[in-house]
């Protein structure tokens, strides 16, 4: 089996095979070998997190969404990317169901961006077999955004844009949080994160849903109940727990919380820490877990600890949603994001002060999604490798290390 690349030989290659009018091996997270059209024009995206991914590379490549985005949201969105058609996710019960999608869409590509398991590469698999169409999976660990967005804007054909952004996503996880603020367990606030209409249901620990509020060092409540994805809970549990901080995920949560009178003696709602997390065009804790997740460590570092972390959060929002989204926010639409979201109004805090802390930092590869594994066997976290059928192209060494 060849071995991984690093990038920066991984998009030599592949431009190099491209302008041989050549498709390119690509090894993607679950270490399936994959020929990638050396031109990709139309894109189905298996789950709205490789929607929203290419959306913010290619959006004319995005062949529509796997789901409606939230109501409002395509206000934040360039009008011809915000009225594409709803395809409906490709995972599904029915595997006929999704082949039929793909064979009556005729994309060039399919993307799942998603956690890496036997399942979710049997399902490519299939797909792949029964349509002809090519089918990587893309591991979407929140550490994983800076080379998600370098490899797959490579494929897309646009290297220059997943540079560009890649390099904000590597400042916003890397660079922030390699000035990291010194804070014991005890220190850290405990937050609750509150999904659906009740607020009944939330993230265990090392779940997609709190990837993004982990990583801004506070501690889960609900992490004692074990690991996994997502659990239900009790009020009784909520009020055991007392968190210092609670996050809605939905504004009926958020308002019962404000309002009802049984939520009262919970400690943060006595002191005021509720918040609404934003959610348009895309949400900033998850809902997808996605690139949408980058503006959410800037918001939740200083919403945790605002005291020591001095960000202008509104110029970030703004730069934010015009690189990812190219949409120019007016000031209304920036007031009506933050508004329950816990950032004071008209509020325009100093220089960078104190960054982004991680609770449980992972160090990120200097150079592509994953280092080197043993002689010879590649870890699997996305990348390209020479066809084993073709010659090797001249430049390139025989056995890259």
């Amino acid at each position: 089996m060849p071995r991984r690349l690093p990038v920066a030989s991984v998009v030599f290659l592949f431009a190099l095979l491209a302008g041989l009018g050549r498709a390119a091996g690509f090894v993607d997270s679950a270490e399936r070998y994959v020929v990638v059209p050396n031109r990709v024009g139309r894109v189905i995206a298996a789950n709205q997190s490789a929607a929203v991914l290419v959306s913010v590379l290619a959006p004319e490549k995005l062949a529509g969404w796997s789901e409606t985005p939230p109501r409002g949201g395509q206000a934040y969105l360039p009008a011809k990317f915000a009225r594409l058609r709803v395809l409906g996710p490709l995972i599904r019960a029915n595997p006929q169901e999704a082949t039929q999608l793909v064979v009556r869409t005729r994309p060039d590509l399919i993307i799942e961006s998603g956690p890496v398991s036997p399942e979710a590469s049997a399902r490519a698999d299939l797909l792949q077999q029964q349509t002809g169409v090519p089918y990587i999976l893309i591991d979407n660990s929140i550490q994983t955004t800076p080379a998600m967005l370098r490899t797959i804007g490579a494929i897309l054909g646009v290297g220059e844009r997943g540079e560009e952004l890649g390099r904000y996503a590597d400042y916003a996880i890397d660079q922030l949080r390699g000035r990291l603020l010194i804070a014991s367990a005890t220190e850290r606030p405990l937050v609750y994160y509150g999904l659906g209409a009740d607020g009944l249901q939330t993230g265990l620990a090392g779940s997609q849903v709190m990837a993004a509020i982990d990583q801004a060092g506070v501690i889960n409540v609900a992490a004692p109940l074990g690991r996994g994805e997502l659990t239900s809970v009790t009020r009784d549990q909520i009020f055991a727990w007392n968190p210092a901080i609670v996050i809605a995920q939905q504004q009926s949560f958020y308002g019962a919380l404000q309002r009802r009178s049984e939520w009262r003696n919970l400690a943060a709602v006595a002191n005021k820490r509720v918040y609404l997390a934003p959610a348009e065009p895309f949400g900033w804790a998850d809902d997808p877990p996605s690139v949408n997740r980058m503006i959410g460590l800037y918001w939740l570092a200083a919403l945790f600890y605002p005291d020591q972390y001095q960000e202008d959060l509104r110029t970030n929002i703004r730069e934010f949603y015009e690189k990812f989204y190219r949409a120019k926010l007016t000031d209304r639409q920036l007031e009506a994001l933050v508004r329950s979201a816990g950032i004071p109004a008209g509020e325009a805090q100093g220089t960078l002060g104190v960054p982004l802390l991680g609770a449980e930092p992972v160090p990120l590869p200097a150079t592509s999604p994953n280092p080197p594994g043993a002689a010879g066997h590649p870890p699997g976290r996305g990348g390209y490798g020479a066809p084993p059928a073709l010659p090797n192209p001249p430049g390139v060494p025989a056995n890259p290390q």
